[in-house]
């Protein structure tokens, strides 16, 4: 008897846990929502992007435009390839 009825949980186990799963995870939810209670609701939602930009323009206000540096400056300070490391440098 014990094999026949093993094989009858085994055939319709997807059929049983299913609805019982189901029943759990509403009582878990709805558990869950009254501990936690109403959620709060942020101020102001924003994304990165914005917040980015926001942040740029403040850097901008206090700098003046007019003044880069030049080209030669620029190429001073930036670091060599990885694949010109190993070559002589050129006098």
């Amino acid at each position: 008897m014990w094999p026949v009825i093993w094989t009858a949980m085994r055939t319709y186990a997807p059929y049983v846990t299913f609805p019982v799963a189901f029943v759990v995870g509403a009582v878990g939810y709805h558990l869950e929502w009254f501990i936690r209670g109403t959620p709060k609701t942020p101020r102001e939602e924003r994304g990165i992007a914005e917040l980015r930009e926001d942040r740029k323009l403040e850097e901008w206000v206090g700098q003046d435009s007019t003044e880069v540096l030049s080209l030669k400056d620029k190429l001073e300070f930036t670091p060599k390839a990885a694949l010109e490391r190993n070559r002589p440098v050129k006098n």
